[in-house]
């Protein structure tokens, strides 16, 4: 007859991965946008205009990535005129145009430790 004998035994295991990812974003302006502000100035437009007129249609590529815009036509800014001449007067124009607006990059490693322990106990 056999005899049977009690006992254990252990193991462990360890894993470790390592995973570097990078991500990157493109943020694209698609329009225009025309501001102007100040002082003791008019439009020198008879009918009062204050708008540059969209005209020029552009392609491009980034990144993989098509895309197009439309731009105003610089020929066709606003005229300003002083109002009362002789007297103070400001003018701010800004012209924010469409495109490639930003790039945001993203990296980072995520570390990872697995360890499993086992144990078998037997008896009789």
């Amino acid at each position: 007859m056999p005899q049977f004998r009690s006992g254990s035994s252990q193991t462990s295991s360890t894993s470790e991965s390592v995973i570097n990812e990078t991500i990157t974003s493109h943020q694209y302006r698609t329009g225009y946008s025309y501001s102007a502000s100040g002082h003791n100035i008019e439009s020198s437009d008879l009918n009062g205009y204050i708008n540059p007129t969209a005209s020029t249609l552009t392609e491009q590529t980034v990144g993989g990535v098509s895309f197009s815009w439309t731009s105003p036509n610089l020929e066709a800014v606003p005229r300003w005129k002083v109002v009362t001449p002789g007297s103070a007067f400001s003018l701010q124009e800004t012209l924010i145009t469409p495109g490639l607006d930003t790039v945001t990059t993203i990296t980072r490693t995520i570390n990872t430790t697995t360890t499993v322990e086992t144990t078998t106990t037997f008896g009789q």
